[in-house]
């Protein structure tokens, strides 16, 4: 059905030696679930071997690094990307060769890029297309989502040959951008009960593109036209209406349901309300909401910092957006890397709208979410690599090949100093761009050693790569991870039932200040600018959530948008509702 262009492979000589070969000693391993002391054996590209150095012969010739204080955890995935992307008259600055070397040198070794078509073009030839400019260039391993941005008989036809035949088993899509990608409802229906059938994974933009649309009018009719009327026209209760929507539209399709780009504290907790009531439902914020807060950036350098959804103003989202990853709310931290010049990113100066939306984060990602999270208390080390590697692993059917240090999986390694800073600047990255969002910014933990399928690709400070290196990674169906819970195999609070076996924080967790949402209700979380909520269990990471004492049948609850008023008075927006006399039927 598909031509699809075949890699052009440029292997430099330094790529070539008797690096197919590596032993790695001494080093600590960090997998999600787990940390332990071992040796790492690594030969033509694959893990050989995992444990202690006396049960293993090293045959001559081998690299041997030594790993003593260090980490070794698996190689970064970065299921966000948006790289040689076109938007309107512009391109993203970061093409494929330069955004996947900048993901390698701040420890990602595998990127997901979405494909995104025009209205009315075929899926197979933008799939193509994405794959022609990708697969010459990129320097680690790469997957791809791809865009629905129209709907009709032959775009359902094209996502089964894309799932079939290319390896593609996510589709996007956007509820905001009216006239542009925007779906409908009715559409969004339809293309999840289309994947469902496909044993695929449904994602989101989820902002409401309607009220956008009308806000966005408003805004320029009064002469609101600067940067700063950009979170105006989108703020935090417009994406937690759509992330809510999305939720109960995929939930009656049974479609598992990725939330892509999650930058608010409320979509967060809906998102967790979701999983708790029995949803096959996973959120994903980014490194530049957990990084930053518009609050601190000056108004004349808001214009550099313009993405959808928008960094918000209140300096306290980054830190609840953490909480969220350390609870399990969200499972995911992507980059969202689409990077333009300041020039570009001057258009807009005048008119909100002509600023092309994005900022980098595939460099800095690894480092910022080490910063804010474990260095700050928040997350153990296990759940850093999960949320920056494993889960999305998981959700996307590559693990146990990506995402995991164990024998027979790839040998895309990260070598981390948990010790180690760096200041964050666009003089030293190796972006395209010509700032840095996170400039100035002094970060804990350094990837010092970074192997891409076994070859060392970075190595203190020092960046070697090889453009078209990289290899397209196939992503097959039904991924368990995801669909054991459509299954009713396995429920969302038992997904990770192993990482109740590592208590890295345990003795800590009463000081961390995370709280559960409450079981039974959750107040204003639609509403702006109300304070953290009272009540719920501390908790440090899944590894040692807090737990309500006896058991709930999860079947007998939903969760929905109401105005109600809870004891306190304050006007609720969330609540969990029991139907009286039996189960709610809405659940699978």
């Amino acid at each position: 059905m598909s031509g699809s262009p075949k890699p052009v492979k440029k292997v430099p000589i330094h790529l070539q030696s008797a690096q197919n070969r590596i032993y790695i000693k001494n080093g600590e391993i960090v997998n999600h679930d787990k940390s332990f002391k071992a040796d790492v054996y690594i030969e033509d590209g694959i893990i050989k071997f995992v444990g202690s150095a006396s049960d293993i012969t090293i045959p001559g010739g081998v690299r041997v690094i030594d790993a003593t204080g260090r980490m070794i955890i698996p190689g970064g995935i970065d299921p966000h990307t948006h790289l040689q992307c076109p938007l309107g008259d512009n391109v993203s600055v970061d093409d494929f060769y330069r955004g996947t070397k900048a993901a390698v040198a701040g420890g990602t070794t595998m990127i997901i890029d979405c494909v995104l078509p025009k209205k009315h073009e075929s899926l197979v030839e933008a799939y193509d297309k994405w794959r022609s400019w990708a697969d010459p260039k990129v320097c680690c391993d790469y997957a791809l989502h791809v865009g629905i941005t129209w709907w009709s008989k032959s775009v359902s036809e094209e996502i089964g040959i894309l799932c079939k035949e290319l390896g593609v088993n996510s589709f996007k899509m956007y509820m905001a951008y009216k006239g542009l990608y925007m779906l409908g409802d009715s559409e969004l229906l339809d293309v999840f009960e289309r994947i469902r059938f496909l044993n695929g994974v449904a994602m989101v933009h989820a902002e409401n593109g309607d009220i956008i649309a009308k806000n966005t009018k408003s805004l320029l009719a009064d002469g609101n036209c600067g940067p700063e009327a950009h979170e105006l026209s989108r703020q935090e209760e417009v994406e937690a209406e759509a992330v809510h929507r999305a939720c109960i539209l995929a939930h009656q399709m049974k479609t598992p349901l990725y939330v892509a780009g999650v930058t608010s504290k409320s979509s967060a907790e809906l998102i967790g309300r979701a999983r708790r009531s029995g949803y096959s439902v996973f959120g994903e914020t980014l490194a530049s909401s957990i990084g930053r807060s518009m609050s601190s950036v000056g108004k004349s350098e808001r214009v550099y910092y313009i993405t959808s959804p928008p960094i918000r103003m209140s300096a306290e989202t980054p830190r609840q957006l953490m909480k969220s990853l350390a609870y399990d709310d969200l499972q995911v931290t992507g980059s969202d890397n689409c990077t333009f010049n300041k020039k570009q990113k001057e258009l807009g100066l005048l008119d909100f709208t002509k600023i092309p939306n994005g900022v980098n984060g595939a460099e800095d990602r690894m480092s910022v979410v080490w910063e804010k999270g474990v260095h700050q208390g928040v997350l153990d080390p296990c759940r850093f690599v999960a949320v920056t590697s494993t889960n999305a692993a998981k959700i996307f059917n590559i693990y146990p090949q990506k995402g995991r240090i164990a024998v027979g999986s790839d040998a895309d390694i990260v070598i981390w100093n948990p010790q180690g800073t760096r200041s964050i600047s666009k003089d030293t990255h190796h972006h395209a761009c010509d700032f840095n969002i996170f400039e100035g910014m002094t970060v804990h933990g350094v990837a010092e050693y970074v192997l891409v399928r076994g070859r060392v690709c970075a190595e203190n400070g020092s960046v070697r790569v090889a453009e078209g290196f990289g290899r397209f990674i196939p992503m097959a169906v039904r991924p368990p991870y995801v669909y054991d819970i459509v299954k009713e195999k396995v429920h969302v609070s038992e997904e990770h039932p192993e990482e109740a076996q590592n208590g890295n924080l345990a003795k800590k967790f009463a000081e961390l200040d995370i709280l559960i949402p409450e079981e039974k209700t959750m107040s204003a979380l639609l509403v702006e600018n109300m304070p953290i909520m009272a009540g719920g269990s501390p908790c440090s990471t899944p590894s040692v959530r807090g737990r309500v004492d006896g058991k709930r049948d999860m079947q007998e609850s939903s969760f929905s948008i109401s105005e109600e008023l809870d004891k306190s008075g304050v006007r609720s927006c969330i609540k969990v509702k029991n139907p009286p006399g039996g189960k709610s039927s809405g659940f699978w």
